[in-house]
């Protein structure tokens, strides 16, 4: 057997779909320090990241066991989505959690979320969300992209596109819905959340 130490992210995780528990075991070793280090940074609770780690991984191995492992070459960043993601979920179940009661007497008026600026978090996950879109954008037919791009990045309407194109209006708002059926279902894929 080829020592776990010098296989690829590729192989140790073809080798765990098969049963091999001590390549999961290579895999964590190799990437828990850079994946415990990022959630701690970003949450700043070490409880809280040994939690959100935890949840990552055993993510992780549900997915590849339930053979949904898709990344190929892209261990790395796929298990530090996982993370990033987590910590998304973290904050919003903290900020539903912190919700104050309308039922308490003594209430500030102009104590309310949308009169005060973004929080951290709240940048933190707009940032994810704006990352997201523009990776599933990418992960588009080449057309479906350029129909998308064209409407809501520069603003053209379907008669400006289709002249752009060379096509009619009906097969310009034709890719723009499967563009957008796309992205819904790609989002789904990947288990991205696209929500504040």
């Amino acid at each position: 057997m080829v020592n776990n130490i010098i296989r690829t992210d590729e192989e140790l995780v073809k080798s765990y779909a098969q049963g091999n528990n001590e390549a999961f075991d290579a895999l964590l070793k190799r990437h828990q320090d850079r994946v415990f280090n990022y959630i701690l940074r970003v949450v700043k609770n070490e409880d809280v990241a040994n939690d959100i780690f935890q949840e990552t991984f055993v993510k992780a191995i549900l997915t590849i066991k339930q053979g949904r492992y898709t990344e190929n070459g892209k261990f790395p960043a796929w298990i530090s989505r996982i993370a990033h993601n987590l910590i998304i979920d973290h904050f919003r179940q903290e900020k539903s959690e912190n919700v104050q009661s309308a039922d308490i007497e003594e209430i500030d008026v102009l104590n309310r979320k949308e009169l005060c600026e973004r929080t951290i978090e709240d940048e933190l996950i707009a940032n994810q969300i704006t990352a997201d879109v523009k990776y599933l954008i990418e992960e588009l037919p080449d057309l479906q992209k350029e129909v998308l791009k064209m409407r809501y990045y520069q603003n053209l309407s379907f008669k400006e596109i289709a002249s752009l194109t060379g096509v009619s209006i009906n097969t310009a708002l034709g890719r723009m819905r499967y563009a957008i059926l796309n992205l819904r279902r790609i989002a789904q894929e990947k288990d991205i959340v696209l929500t504040l």
